[in-house]
């Protein structure tokens, strides 16, 4: 699974934290290795240059194999519990394609 971590310019982007992103959603998404060929994790700091609680926005999209990508978000205090939150949230979603799936 291919994981892409982009920033707004109100966010330093080093690669320590794109890296440390990017095994974030692959470390809550591995079981779905299979499914995923992409994943794109956009941050975001709402609030630019001032501070406030739930102020940094993750939005992520997940690209499935023959299906349409699906995407969620979420806010946070801080960056990492915003990615944590989005890829929480498309976990939820992935398991529920997923049972489907062994319905049929």
């Amino acid at each position: 699974m291919l994981v892409q971590v982009n920033t707004d310019n109100h966010i330093e982007g080093s690669e320590g934290m794109h890296a440390h992103f990017e095994e974030t959603v692959s470390k809550t998404l591995h079981r779905f290795d299979e499914m995923i060929t992409r994943v794109e994790v956009f941050l975001k700091d709402l609030d630019a240059d001032k501070s406030g609680n739930e102020d940094k926005h993750c939005s992520m999209e997940v690209r499935i194999k023959g299906l349409d990508p699906i995407t969620a978000t979420h806010e946070s205090d801080d960056l990492h519990n915003a990615v944590k939150g989005a890829a929480d949230k498309i976990k939820s979603m992935l398991t529920k394609i997923q049972d489907k799936r062994k319905e049929h």
